[in-house]
């Protein structure tokens, strides 16, 4: 299977700065926060409905901080990737900013210089810190008052890590659980190849059964969740399918 190239050795980039070793760019315009503030829109909208009351300033102070909550706990995820690349001794490659949000980048996913357990520890490093981060901000979530802006946002970081540490968990080779059963197959002694295709056909398993998921929540009028997990299910075909296609 082919992986879709977000960005090549020869691209043209902005270099931010650096973290764990890895530099942090982004192509063209693609640095303007477009996704912090249409989620911030959104957000603003939700506080509003949830307390129709509070006022506008309210509203928009109560959304920039689940907005925050939501993309931060993204972003702490992806740089949890990189803490443990550096950690293995084999930093990422860069961390490129799309339109506010970050992404891993690897120029050569089957890198000879990394073993399979260096393949498992990097991406191991976001699950580990969303499910230590939900249980802390489930913990500080017991001491906030019910209908407050500060339970809304302890809410969202419950929600956004224990999303990410499971969803990221999907055995589809573009997130975290694919790098983990195929590295962890080609530990065990098959070759990268074999272990691809070995993932492909567990995406394909995994996406019948969420998309089984998926109608449940929707007939259930679960719309919130049955997106969630259409979303994954999507994923997992096209990918267990092959249809991620590499750009010319």
């Amino acid at each position: 299977m082919k992986k879709i190239i977000m960005l090549e050795p020869t691209d043209e980039v902005t270099t931010w700065g650096r973290v764990f070793g890895t530099p942090v760019v982004s192509k063209g315009k693609t640095w303007f926060p477009f996704i912090q503030m249409v989620t911030w829109g959104i957000m603003s909208l939700v506080a509003g409905r949830n307390r129709p009351e509070r006022s506008w300033s309210e509203r928009l102070g109560v959304g920039s901080l689940t907005m925050a909550a939501i993309l931060g706990s993204e972003w702490c995820h992806n740089l949890a990737h990189a803490a443990a690349a550096r950690l293995v001794g084999k930093p990422m490659d860069a961390l490129l900013v799309m339109w506010g949000m970050p992404m891993v980048i690897y120029f050569n996913v089957e890198d000879e210089d990394v073993t399979p357990r260096q393949h498992i520890m990097r991406a191991l490093g976001g699950p580990l810190f969303n499910a230590t981060a939900a249980v802390i901000a489930g913990l500080v979530r017991r001491s906030t008052q019910p209908e407050t802006g500060a339970r809304e946002v302890m809410d969202a970081a419950v929600g956004m890590n224990t999303f990410l540490c499971t969803g990221s968990l999907v055995p589809v080779l573009e997130l975290d659980g694919g790098p983990l059963l195929k590295w962890t197959l080609v530990e065990r002694g098959q070759t990268p190849t074999q272990a691809n295709e070995t993932v492909q056909k567990a995406s394909r398993v995994v996406g019948g059964g969420l998309g089984m998921a998926t109608g449940i929540a929707l007939k259930k009028r679960r719309w919130f969740l049955g997106a969630i997990l259409g979303v994954l299910a999507a994923l997992s075909l096209i990918s267990g399918l092959g249809l991620f296609k590499e750009r010319d």
